[in-house]
């Protein structure tokens, strides 16, 4: 095989979907045709990662050789001094997707076949429902029920749910309120109206997106148990490290964590303790799919099951990045699934998406990731720099608190 060495590293920014900036990593080698694509998706501070990319990536990486995806990675996790913050590790992560692409292409395989191949046939995945009241909340199950989906994560009213009368000062500041008192006593009567309307055999999940103190976190699970979820979802921040062993001793409920880490030392202790059942990393967030493989092979000693972060603010090339490690970790346990293929925008600029069929993601078998961006397509969409109101997440009485 010829020498492939890189020749050009730089970001693509597109938004084909409103509130979703997303980023692609393009690394270009000598040979012609040959390039591979990744994901470097940082919404909310996407201009810090395009210039982590196109000015240090840039310069590291050009020369060097593309199908030595291990040594790659090392190079530049460690060549900045300091590392394991969000804005580099989503900068190495895109371009650790791009050099996996471009050896799957090189070598004609599916990224999945590089990887020893398939341990399932499609990767199950959950679905989100959402609504202002218990009648469009059962519309929206019923809905998914109906396309094949077996697991579900309901919510009632957004992230820590939305109380029509706050109880706040005047001239109230800026910000998406929620009281989490008021949400905290809800999810228990959302759980019992869905059980009796749906029965047992739907898979539920749920998401505190860390709304709660973690006293009033473990309230909530004991009051959960009897409905028997499929997990919860970030019940505690990373922050709050210290109370998981509490947390896993309040009620036997399947716990979900890590969509907010960037750092080994933040899940290595709630692995190797047991204290959650399901890992829930941001794959570009912890720098791509080499380190992911290796979380992935880490839990398997610990029982701990994989569930990687797959919001609409995920490309579709991170989406089917995910869909690969599903196929070929055999402590897979369910996918996150924000539906973005279906969108005629997103299926302009990227082609190759994953399918969705029978509530199951598909992945094709093309070389690398087998999915393709239109860059011309893409320009037509652009990004927009400015903060999401649903982040700037205040208390009733104003204080701001983590969204």
């Amino acid at each position: 095989m010829p020498e492939i060495r890189v020749t050009d590293v730089r970001a693509i920014e597109t938004a084909p979907m409103k509130g979703s900036n997303l980023i692609v990593v393009r690394i270009d080698t000598n040979q012609p045709g040959l390039f591979g694509l990744g994901c470097a998706t940082f919404t909310q501070r996407h201009k810090a990662v395009v210039t982590a990319i196109e000015v240090y990536m840039k310069q590291l990486l050009i020369g060097r050789d593309a199908t030595n995806v291990q040594d790659n990675f090392q190079v530049m996790m460690n060549s900045s001094y300091w590392r394991n913050g969000p804005v580099l590790n989503n900068a190495i992560s895109g371009c650790d997707m791009a050099f996996w692409d471009i050896l799957g292409k090189s070598l004609n395989a599916p990224i999945w076949k590089l990887w020893g191949g398939k341990v399932r046939d499609a990767v199950p995945v959950y679905r989100h429902a959402d609504g202002k009241d218990f009648a469009q909340l059962d519309e929206r199950v019923q809905s998914y029920l109906d396309q094949g989906y077996q697991y579900i994560r309901c919510q009632f009213g957004g992230y820590g749910g939305k109380t029509r009368y706050l109880n706040s000062p005047e001239n109230t500041r800026p910000g998406t309120y929620f009281d989490a008192l008021s949400y905290m006593r809800g999810v228990p009567k959302l759980f019992e109206h869905v059980r009796s309307v749906f029965g047992e055999e739907v898979e539920l999940l749920h998401d505190v997106h860390e709304r709660l103190t973690p006293v009033d976190a473990m309230w909530l699970v004991k009051q959960l148990e009897p409905y028997r979820l499929f997990f919860l979802e970030d019940a505690l921040s990373p922050e709050q490290g210290h109370w998981w062993p509490k947390l896993r001793d309040a009620a036997a409920v399947p716990l979900a964590m890590g969509e907010l880490f960037n750092n080994p030392m933040e899940w290595i202790p709630l692995i190797q303790n047991r204290w959650i059942d399901y890992i829930r990393c941001h794959i570009s967030q912890i720098g791509g799919a080499t380190p992911a493989r290796a979380l992935a092979a880490q839990c398997a000693l610990f029982d701990v099951r994989t569930a990687w972060h797959g919001p609409g603010d995920v490309s579709p090339i991170g989406h089917m990045a995910n869909v690969h490690l599903d196929l070929t970790t055999p402590n897979f346990g369910i996918q996150e699934w924000c539906g973005m293929e279906q969108d005629p925008r997103v299926q302009e600029v990227f082609q190759g998406c994953a399918a969705i069929r029978g509530g199951m993601a598909w992945a094709n078998d093309n070389p690398g990731w087998g999915v393709d961006i239109d860059e011309k397509a893409a320009a037509k969409y652009p990004c927009d720099a400015s903060q999401p109101a649903w982040l700037l997440s205040r208390l009733p009485d104003g204080t701001s608190v983590k969204a």
